[in-house]
């Protein structure tokens, strides 16, 4: 038998993942609310990975409180993250995967484009999720994975904080309001690159999140999370000192 993965969140996400990695023949310990990590590390010191897949919201309390055994072994997946997510906390080689598909309550995944990742198990992700027909792209370096996490940063900030004035689906938005989406884009940029420490080719930047808007022209543009999230653009605007006026124009 393969070595064990603990999950921590079995959401629709997590889920997805866990029904991949029964599938390449390892067990999956899911861990919830109500699980002692201590002492399921105490019994399981030596796990293959341990995936959190809990929402962005929940990140940094779960990583703050990870049990020392499994600190080596993490791999993420949530949105709107950067390294100083995982820096601040001391995690130096997380394995990170920037997931491009959607997974509702009662539906079946569904890919918009390839996956990609990075990390030590980066590998088992890609065989995990292959194996239930989700492709997974294996970056080469550390700079590409950061390319890809601020371009899934752009993708969900533009479409949401956009999609608040336009409403309709991300083809309707870049067919129909092409200047705003990409006014918009450019002062998320401008705010990534300062939470990064990183200058990036915009054009570059907004190439690649038209490709995932092409990947699924009626994936909707504004979710539940989207006034959230512009309030949290809005707030990392000050505190870096970055002008976003169409933001705030959109905010009112």
């Amino acid at each position: 038998m393969k070595d064990p993965i603990v999950i921590i969140g079995l959401g629709e996400m997590g889920g997805v993942f866990a029904r991949g990695f029964l599938r390449s023949g390892h067990p999956v310990y899911p861990v919830t609310r109500d699980t002692d990590c201590g002492a399921l590390a105490a019994e399981l010191k030596t796990p293959e990975l341990v995936l959190i897949a809990v929402a962005e919201k929940d990140l940094h309390p779960v990583l703050k409180q990870i049990p020392t055994v499994w600190r080596d072994r993490i791999a993420l997946l949530q949105n709107e993250l950067l390294p100083a997510d995982w820096v601040q906390y001391g995690y130096d080689n997380p394995t990170v995967i920037s997931v491009w598909f959607e997974k509702k309550k009662g539906q079946d995944a569904k890919v918009i484009i390839p996956s990609p990742a990075f990390g030590p198990k980066a590998g088992l992700l890609a065989e995990a999720l292959g194996n239930i027909d989700i492709p997974v792209t294996v970056l080469e370096d550390a700079d590409q994975l950061l390319f890809e996490l601020v371009r899934k940063n752009v993708y969900i900030l533009t479409t949401n904080i956009a999609g608040l004035k336009t409403g309709g689906t991300v083809g309707e938005l870049w067919s129909q309001h092409q200047d705003l989406a990409r006014a918009v884009a450019s002062e998320v940029i401008t705010l990534q690159e300062k939470l990064t420490g990183h200058n990036f080719d915009h054009e570059a930047l907004i190439k690649a999140m038209v490709e995932a808007f092409n990947g699924d022209t009626e994936h909707k543009c504004m979710g539940r999370s989207a006034p959230a999230r512009l309030q949290r653009a809005l707030e990392l605007a000050d505190q870096y000192g970055v002008d976003v006026p169409v933001m705030r124009k959109i905010a009112g």
